[in-house]
């Protein structure tokens, strides 16, 4: 059996997530130790135990140590199960992170299946709904699938109560795709969401973005969210290219100022915009494992984060593939995955 270190890299939940997803594919069976060892709180919490309860369902699995606190699990996947799934995260546990565990099993399953979950869709520590369905979603479905994705309610950190809906029409392969230029920016976007708290808020937060990135009213909006369980501010940036779709994305936060939030997210637009890449590094996180999966592909994208190095890492233990990263200049990396001697699947 796969033995996988939870310690190894940056030590967090994505080691746990990314080894399920994998083992869903290969129906590899493992065993994680160390879980989150390098976290304040370390172990199994309640949104990565939804994770591995999503992917016992998918998978038709069997499983060990799936409690609160465990810091050692065996997962044994037998099949993948395409249907009609419902999961329940609790309070604000994201559920971007639960989809991104169970969707490459299920783009890749013997049917159709239709997802239904419930949590948090904007949440500080992981990607937010908005990053998913209009960044990475788009670049998957490039590899086969058919995906939609729909924000029935948002949920914020830490009341949460967010719930989302995805449709998926599975392909029979993943296949490769080369992502090296990002083209003419086509229109460019900024939404301030709020919910429970006061209008101003998002205006000065817009106001910030006018006047740090020069963007005109026209692309600016603001979303106030009815019958959120909690109170909740998320700014989204929207880069929309020929090639590619960009969202970067900030939240308030008590003793935070909105001229503050919106400049850090100005700060990375300003990045990526500058780094004349197609792909910038959370995006890039997310887009390994299915090229993984798929066999190849390659992103030109900004300095790899110590989130895609342990990642990558967890790949290689699971499929027989290379991953070559190469600094193209000094602010392009490319990220290469080709098959090795062995193949792939």
């Amino acid at each position: 059996m796969l033995t996988i270190d939870g310690s190894r890299g940056e030590g967090g939940g994505q080691i746990l997530r990314s080894a399920l997803a994998l083992s869903l594919v290969t129906e590899t069976p493992f065993r994680i130790i160390n879980i989150r060892r390098r976290r304040s709180k370390p172990g199994l919490m309640r949104q990565h135990l939804a994770a591995v309860h999503a992917a016992m369902n998918v998978g038709a699995a069997e499983v060990n140590g799936d409690q609160l606190g465990s810091r050692e699990l065996v997962f044994r996947p037998t099949t993948i199960r395409s249907g009609n799934y419902r999961f329940s995260i609790g309070s604000a546990g994201s559920c971007t992170l639960v989809l991104q565990t169970v969707l490459p099993a299920l783009c890749l399953a013997p049917g159709p299946s239709d997802i239904e979950l419930e949590g948090g869709t904007h949440n500080p520590f992981a990607p937010p709904f908005d990053f998913v369905a209009d960044a990475f979603l788009p670049l998957l479905e490039r590899m086969g699938p058919g995906i939609s994705a729909k924000l029935i309610q948002p949920g914020f950190y830490p009341a949460g109560g967010g719930k989302i809906r995805v449709h998926i029409e599975p392909t029979p392969r993943l296949v490769p795709v080369d992502l090296q230029r990002r083209g003419k920016i086509l229109d460019y976007r900024a939404c301030a969401m709020i919910a429970n708290l006061p209008r101003h808020i998002a205006e000065r937060e817009l106001r910030t973005v006018a006047q740090s990135l020069g963007w005109d009213p026209q692309h600016l909006c603001i979303e106030e969210v009815a019958h959120a369980q909690g109170p909740g501010n998320v700014l989204s940036l929207k880069i929309i290219s020929e090639y590619v779709t960009e969202v970067f994305t900030g939240f308030g936060e008590r003793r935070v100022t909105a001229e503050q939030v919106a400049q850090r997210v100005c700060k990375q637009t300003r990045a990526y915009m500058s780094a004349q890449v197609p792909i910038g590094s959370h995006l890039a996180d997310q887009l390994l494992l299915p090229m993984a999966l798929a066999g190849g592909g390659s992103f030109r994208t900004m300095p790899p984060s110590s989130h895609s190095r342990t990642n990558i890492e967890v790949i290689r233990s699971f499929l027989p593939v290379d991953v070559h990263i190469v600094q193209i200049e000094n602010k392009q990396w490319e990220i290469r995955i080709t098959k090795n001697e062995e193949g792939c699947l």
